[in-house]
């Protein structure tokens, strides 16, 4: 074992939140009210020790002794680097001011300890991915988050819908981890290391087809657990679980985990695979786009958004810079935090006291809640609009860099990436759209939710539960990540934490914002709809038959895994109906037309020409028959008729 950073940092940091989840899970519900506060104290406790022993010296390592095979030695690694310094406090500070929220949002719920257990887990599984200096480690830790994920998405078991919700995040995640076990395979085949430290070194050996479809592999890790198309569906369905969960979710954890992935391989992706990633995450991003415009659960709409914004780093990696896509990666985690927290205030003031029928999650229902959640009202304009891109937030700085790195990749490696920027600032206009659309739909307009039977009275949350939002409302201004309010490459993380020669432009932010306005034009013209005397239920309690909701429910949490294999039966059905069947039809029909066409010819022009000789040659015989009558004046006169015939033709010859 070689020192680097110190193994007593590394203990502690890994073993606060292990400790802590395996204290929380075996005391039961003992611990009662205190479980959240040991909870919040561990990870607090975390967060001192990464901020203070941090530091920005790179290759820092601990190396374990772990397997030798023949010649093939692999090692488990733990590193240090700037990286580490920067996600480590993030990931502990978004997981403080969640469990903060959670101690009222979660107040009363009966596996309070399995709640707060399944978080240090994930914190700790989070963190070992942070700090593994290999892929191997990466990958171990990497399979904890997916475990993780699974627990806290399918906290509340009793609800079918969580547990169809966990299983599909589940089985699609192991659908990407298969993906990034074979390209760790074949490194180890080719290379014998997947030291992060070492791997640079190595690659020399690798020809340009071997590292590209490592590179593509390993992504395929990221397109798991990131929601990159096309296994993205499964991120919107992860909304069942707790929403303190949803936002732990969408900041700093497991989704960001995949774009932490391709900052620690950037080196290994080629430009081929570069435009792979540059491709899949515009439709990625265009994808959750256009799915967030058609949504009405409030939590859902932010899930597009997430899916959305993930597939702008994943682009923004394509375009050549993970330097980048870190920045809009650590925006994104407060502003996108601070949306599903007050989301959840939302939802919190919105449900009403008893089990009915009403959905406190659908925008429709809302209406009219800025005067009655003003606290709330405020900290979600302000999320919306780092969100969305406007001048002076956060979201802003980050977003419009990655537009002018697009604009900088198209000048120098080809026009490929001028469309490709282009469509990613659409979809930027498309994120002003439905961010507003959700805003005037919360927030503004009559309180529909007035002619429900069910008595719902909206009311401010407690102080624990705005408290948090206030924070991560104020952290979406743009000065925490640079003094310059259009230029986010002059702040602090892209000129020191990691240097980005990115030049300054005046146009691209010009069309973003130009953009972003027009998307709020057309969301603020469009009206907002009345009250309604009935409600929006819950999905699964519309009016429809009870045996068909049980039946629906039934199939749809029992195969939603299949879901691509269904849709390849149905274009199968399409081709073989629109394109096979009428094929098979014209031929026959064809057929029939060209048979009866032959029947015709056979009956009419063969038979004929059969029956015109044999009527020929009957005729000829009876002519003939009659010649031969045995009178001899008969043939006398037939033998002076030829005889003067014959005559007359010799004549005519000479």
């Amino acid at each position: 074992m070689s020192s680097g950073i110190s193994l007593p940092y590394l203990l502690s940091l890994l073993g606060l939140p292990l400790t802590a989840f395996i204290c929380l899970w075996s005391a039961g519900n003992k611990p009662g009210k205190f479980t959240g506060l040991a909870a919040i104290a561990v990870t607090f406790a975390g967060l001192v020790l990464s901020v203070v022993h941090g530091d920005m010296q790179a290759g820092q390592e601990v190396v374990f002794r772990w397997v030798t095979l023949d010649s093939i030695s692999i090692p488990l690694t733990f590193r240090a680097d700037p990286l580490t310094t920067l996600m480590l406090p993030l990931v502990h500070f978004i997981a403080l001011l969640v469990q903060v929220y959670s101690l009222a949002y979660m107040k009363g719920d009966k596996g309070l300890h399995r709640y707060y257990a399944f978080l240090q887990l994930f914190v700790f599984s989070m963190l070992g991915i942070i700090l593994a200096g290999d892929l191997i480690v990466m990958y171990i830790f990497w399979e904890l988050v997916g475990l993780s994920s699974y627990l806290l998405i399918g906290f509340w078991y009793h609800k079918p819908r969580a547990v169809w919700a966990a299983k599909k995040a589940f089985i699609l995640n192991r659908i990407g981890d298969a993906a990034f076990l074979s390209g760790i395979l074949v490194l180890i085949f080719k290379l014998g290391i997947t030291s992060l430290s070492g791997l640079p070194e190595a690659i020399h050996r690798l020809t340009e087809g071997e590292l590209t479809l490592i590179g593509l592999l390993l992504f395929g890790g990221c397109i798991g657990k990131s929601a990159q198309f096309p296994l993205s569906g499964w991120l919107p369905d992860a909304m069942e679980g707790p929403t303190p969960v949803s936002a732990l979710i969408h900041a700093a954890t497991m989704v960001a985990a995949g774009i932490f992935l391709l900052a620690r391989i950037a080196f290994l992706l080629t430009p081929a695979a570069q435009m792979v990633l540059a491709i899949v995450g515009v439709i990625t991003m265009l994808d959750g786009s256009v799915r967030a415009c058609r949504a009405w659960d409030i939590k859902r709409v932010l899930a597009y958004s997430t899916i959305s914004q993930l597939g702008l780093m994943v682009f923004a990696v394509g375009a050549g810079s993970w330097q980048i896509a870190l920045f809009h990666l650590l925006t994104h985690a407060f502003f996108k935090a601070g949306l599903f927290l007050s989301a959840g205030s939302v939802i919190h003031a919105m449900t009403p006291s008893g089990q009915t029928g009403f959905d406190p999650q659908d925008m429709r229902n809302m209406g009219g809640l800025r005067k009655k959640l003003p606290v709330t009202h405020l900290c979600y304009v302000i999320c919306s609009a780092a969100l969305a891109g406007l001048p002076f937030f956060s979201g802003f700085l980050s977003k419009d860099a990655i537009f002018i790195l697009a604009i900088e990749k198209a000048a120098h490696s080809g026009p490929v990436y001028l469309p490709l920027a282009a469509l990613a600032i659409a979809a930027a206009g498309l994120t002003a759209y439905y961010m507003t659309r959700q805003v005037r739909l919360v927030f503004y307009g009559s309180e529909r939710f007035a002619a429900s039977p069910a008595g719902v009275k909206p009311h401010e949350s407690p102080a624990l539960m705005w408290g948090p939002m206030a924070v991560l409302s104020a952290l979406s201004a743009f000065f925490w990540f640079s003094l310059h309010p259009f230029d986010g490459a002059a702040g602090w993380l892209l000129t020191e934490w990691f240097p980005v020669d990115l030049p300054h432009q005046v146009m691209v932010p010009v069309i973003s914002v130009a953009v972003t306005l027009a998307g709020i034009a057309v969301a603020l013209r469009r009206p907002l709809p009345g009250k309604v005397q009935e409600p929006i239920p819950r999905p699964e309690l519309r009016a429809r038959p009870a045996w068909l909701r049980d039946f629906e429910e039934q199939l749809n949490h029992s195969t939603f895994f299949l879901a691509p294999f269904q849709r390849i039966a149905e274009g199968c059905l399409k081709l073989e109906t629109r394109i096979i069947d009428y094929s098979v039809g014209l031929l026959a029909k064809g057929t029939v037309v060209l048979s009866h066409i032959l029947g015709w010819m056979d009956r009419s022009v063969l038979d004929g020409a059969v029956r015109l000789t044999v009527f020929g040659v009957r005729s000829s015989g009876l002519a003939v028959r009659k010649a031969q009558n045995g009178k001899i004046q008969f043939y006398f006169v037939v033998t002076v008729i030829s005889l003067l015939l014959i005559a007359a033709w010799l004549l005519w010859l000479v």
